[in-house]
């Protein structure tokens, strides 16, 4: 009897030894990608303000409205947080949507199934430009800095999409929302909703360094060649 309390003791204690090397290496992990966020995303605001003041003046040149757009998304552990982006689209841009969906039959049928349209009739001319060249993403430099994203992390979804999230909800909403990520490099637009979740999912169960700095830099290259752009 004694004999098995010890080998019991001793299994208790490794098991406990392993799960704190885990924790070790995820709060390891937690720490340097902050780090990275943060020197990332302040040297990146600093070298690109000339950009952002000449996509600022041109998006006031195109189409009345103002140069940026933010919209509430849901961030880390279902947190909702304002997001930045340049604006691509028209003023009014949901109420065009819906009265477009109500007209268009297939395109309903598109968006349901990839929450997002190829030709959407909302966008401006240089919101082509900026979505094409994912330049409309820039000023979510300024999440990233504030703490409320990542570089590398699932795209932050929309409230409305929520419910169509269903299981995947739970475990994506326990990562902070990226400004790229798997789904970014492997079709982007062309993948459906489901896919997109399905990729988010894969992200977080092989999530490191090393995947982190892999995508960043598939990202770039995605972006140089205008691959799969939204």
């Amino acid at each position: 009897m004694e004999v098995l309390e010890e080998k019991s003791m001793q299994t208790q204690e490794i098991a406990v030894k392993e799960k704190n090397i885990v924790n070790d290496k995820k709060t390891a992990y937690k720490v340097v990608k902050r780090v990275f966020d943060i020197v990332f995303s302040l040297i990146g605001l600093i070298l690109l303000s000339p950009i952002f003041l000449i996509i600022s003046v041109i998006i006031k040149l195109d189409s009345k409205g103002p140069a940026f757009y933010v919209q509430k998304r849901i961030g880390l552990n279902g947190k909702l947080f304002k997001i930045y982006k340049f604006r691509t689209m028209v003023v009014g841009a949901d109420k065009k949507l819906r009265k477009y969906l109500k007209e268009n039959p297939e395109a309903s049928e598109e968006y349901g199934k990839y929450k997002k349209l190829n030709e959407d009739p909302r966008t401006t001319k240089i919101g082509n430009f900026l979505r094409k060249t994912s330049l409309d993403e820039l000023p979510q430099l300024i999440n990233i800095l504030k703490g409320e994203m990542s570089i590398v992390g699932p795209r932050p979804y929309l409230l409305k999409e929520k419910k169509d999230m269903k299981e995947f909800y739970e475990p994506i909403v326990t990562c902070k929302p990226g400004l790229t990520c798997i789904w970014q490099v492997s079709g982007r637009s062309n993948l459906s909703f489901e896919q997109r979740l399905n990729l988010d999912m894969e992200y977080l169960n092989k999530r490191s360094i090393k995947l982190d700095l892999i995508l960043i830099f598939k990202t770039f290259t995605k972006i140089l060649k205008s691959e799969g752009a939204v």
